[in-house]
Parts: structure tokens; C-alpha cells; sequence
């Protein structure tokens, strides 16, 4: 990529962020990101459609890095106990970044697109469970589950809290 193509969609990155940490999704506007970002709103549009094409790559972009930085992510099914610690590491890690980006109207995507990839991963390791209803609706519930019980108790003991959450989904894919 082009060093100057780099460097402006850099600057637009940073200026979203910026605003987007201040500001509902909505309420942002293409005129005061690119005086931010010192660029013409032509050059935002040479690289974005508008500004929910931004939010939707930056927020994919996020969630797919954490995916990947999973050592094995076989384990989601070999060893459920540590693919949920895995998986919820690298979340928590992002997590500043997710808030940002996931806030607001945004939030309730983020469960969403997390099962989306997570289920990508499983079907790629595991292409016997494609097309199973049964395994389908299993794989909802745990990670639909496991996210918001973790989400709505993450101020507890973490550790503790993924412990027990590990010890759940094991238990569930083993019955």
C-alpha cells in the first residue's frame, strides 16, 4: 500500500476514533471527521462509502484480530475450557477499542458478529457441524450465553467469572 494512502487512512482512523469516543455513531459527520483528520471530504469518500462502511471495518477489524490472535482455535471445541479463556483474553485486551467502537446503538452488534466469526472458525475446523441444526443452536447459546454472562458480570472476579463460564460451555458441549 501506498505510504500516503497508508498515512491517510490512518488519519481517518485516528479522527473516528477520536470522535466516536466522545460521540453516538450517528451524530458524527463527514465534514468534522475530515477537519479532523485534516482531509477534504472527497478524500474520506475515496476510501470509505460513509461513515457506517468505516464503523463496520474498523469494528470487524477488531473482533477478526482477537479471533486470530487465538494460539488454537481447535479448542473452542477440543478444549472448551480453554478456547473460552482463549477467546475472552484476546476480548479483553481489545476492550477499550470494542467500547469505543461498540457503543451506544452499536453495542448489540457486537455479540452478534462475535458468534458470526466464531462459528466461522468452528465450521473451518470442523466442517462436520455445518448444516446441523442441533450444533447450530448450541453454538448460539454458548457464545450468545457466555458473552452476556460475562459482559453483565465483568466488574466481579474475572478470573473466577471465566473459570465458572469455562466450566459451563464444557460442560454443555460435553452432554
Amino acid at each position: 500500500m501506498d505510504l500516503r494512502v497508508k498515512k491517510t487512512r490512518n488519519s481517518i482512523i485516528n479522527a473516528f476514533i477520536e470522535l466516536r469516543s466522545k460521540k453516538e455513531l450517528e451524530r458524527i459527520t463527514i465534514k468534522e471527521l475530515a477537519e479532523l483528520a485534516c482531509i477534504n471530504k472527497a478524500t474520506f469518500y475515496q476510501h470509505y462509502k460513509d461513515i457506517y462502511d468505516l464503523s463496520e471495518k474498523l469494528e470487524l477489524e477488531v473482533l477478526t484480530s482477537a479471533i486470530q490472535d487465538m494460539n488454537h482455535p481447535e479448542n473452542l471445541i477440543s478444549d472448551p475450557r480453554e478456547g473460552v479463556m482463549e477467546i475472552a483474553n484476546a476480548i479483553l485486551s481489545r476492550r477499550p477499542m470494542l467500547d469505543i467502537l461498540y457503543s451506544g446503538t452499536r453495542r448489540p452488534l457486537l455479540v452478534d458478529r462475535l458468534e458470526q466469526l466464531l462459528k466461522e472458525v468452528i465450521y473451518s475446523n470442523c466442517p462436520e457441524y455445518q448444516g446441523d441444526l442441533e450444533k447450530d443452536l448450541l453454538f448460539t447459546v454458548l457464545i450468545q450465553g457466555t458473552f452476556r454472562a460475562f459482559e453483565q458480570h465483568m466488574n466481579d472476579e474475572n478470573e473466577k467469572v471465566l473459570e465458572i463460564l469455562a466450566n459451563i460451555s464444557e460442560n454443555m458441549l460435553r452432554s
